[in-house]
């Protein structure tokens, strides 16, 4: 190991750190409510997420993770995440996981596209940078605003008098924000929006998140017919020059998520006047560098946003509390909190709810410490 760094109080982290060994796990994580629906009929019942353990020459050890919803929602799919890990990691050997930029470019040479399998690695970067320099992942994304992140609540696909119920249960946990998912056939979505309506209280916020499940007729359709509630409207359609049609009909407020997928889709979207907020996904970008990125050019565009992942749980939920609390509040429409939808806990110290609102650790890196009894043996190693 080489000579550190120091600075007034002593050192502060090798400048040499090398990447000696990565290795990967998988867990199922069930669903509290024993399934998740949205729409074209798609529905999970246990998510299968996968975790990434860094370790360097320095002893520092630093974790990711990585959880798409299933193989039928993104391009991306739990058995791809690890086959990809596997393909990337011996590359990283020997390099710097402090120098999170020289990291990606490695990733982005040994692997083309695919930015959900880099997502966990980068990750656990940002949780090294953390331990080595002895601070939280949220001040060195940019600072931390208030007290506490608000968190929305997603509501599965049901009958319209089950959605209203849930959302009854949900603000008894102290949540103010739903997201309803609809996409399924135009006149029920309309009933669905409307019983929730009917259950809210001042200050309580409704979307209604199709997850490109409508035609544009049928999008057409329900905005219309909701269009003297306040509901926001999140990604109707499949494509985004679908989306845009309906966004031309509408004055609901407008949200997109699948679709934004980098920085030349969120401008082309901001120059269309496409959206009002958007979805920004970790892994659908590629992890915490480039979600970053994302963040920091929305704050300079003035879009509000949406911070979250494709799902996961402790660590994920982690790192969403620290880009979420690095975040200026103003521009933060939201975020999730995953592990409270889960039956299984990987990992000590994360963040976990009150009243609706949920806090980014102080600890160095991302603050948690996955549970080896839950993680079991890797399914992949690497050094």
């Amino acid at each position: 190991m080489g000579s550190a760094l120091r600075g007034p109080a002593g050192p502060m982290y090798p400048y040499a750190v090398k990447v000696t060994r990565v290795a990967a796990y998988r867990v199922e994580l069930p669903l509290r409510e024993g399934s998740y629906n949205w729409s074209e009929g798609r529905s999970v019942r246990a998510l299968d997420s996968t975790l990434v353990r860094i370790e360097t020459d320095a002893g520092l050890v630093g974790w990711g993770e990585v959880c798409p919803l299933g193989p039928a929602y993104l391009p991306a799919y739990a058995a791809g995440a690890r086959t990809g890990i596997a393909e990337v990691a011996p590359s990283l050997l020997g390099e710097d996981p402090l120098q999170l930029a020289r990291i990606n470019r490695a990733m982005d040479a040994a692997l083309r596209g695919h930015p959900y399998v880099r997502s966990a690695i980068d990750m656990a970067c940002w949780d090294l940078l953390g331990k080595a320099t002895g601070q939280p992942v949220a001040l060195l994304l940019g600072g931390r605003f208030g007290e506490a992140v608000a968190l929305y609540r997603a509501i599965s696909q049901e009958p319209p008098d089950r959605m209203a119920g849930r959302v009854a249960e949900y603000r008894a946990e102290g949540y103010r924000k739903f997201q309803l998912k609809v996409g399924g056939d135009p006149d029920e979505d309309v009933a669905r929006i409307r019983a929730v309506a009917g259950v809210l209280e001042p200050g309580d916020l409704l979307v209604a998140d199709a997850n490109g499940g409508w035609l544009v007729h049928q999008a057409l359709r329900v905005v219309r017919a909701v269009r003297d509630l306040d509901v926001y409207i999140e990604q109707p359609c499949r494509t985004y020059e679908e989306c845009l049609a309906v966004r031309r009909h509408t004055d609901h407020p407008f949200v997109l998520d699948e679709v934004i997928d980098g920085v030349e889709a969120l401008l082309r979207a901001r120059a269309d006047g496409a959206m009002d907020v958007i979805n920004l996904k970790i892994s659908k970008v590629g992890g915490l560098s480039q979600a970053r990125q994302l963040r920091d050019l929305c704050v300079t565009l003035g879009i509000a946003m949406t911070i979250e992942d494709s799902w996961g749980g402790d660590v994920t939920t982690a790192a969403i509390a620290h880009l979420a609390h690095s975040t200026p509040e103003a521009f933060r429409f939201s975020a999730t909190d995953f592990n409270s939808y889960v039956t299984v806990s990987v990992a000590e110290g994360a963040p976990r709810r009150e009243g609706g609102a949920m806090a980014a650790s102080t600890a160095p890196g991302l603050g948690v410490s996955p549970r080896p009894e839950v993680l079991g043996a890797p399914v992949i190693e690497i050094g």
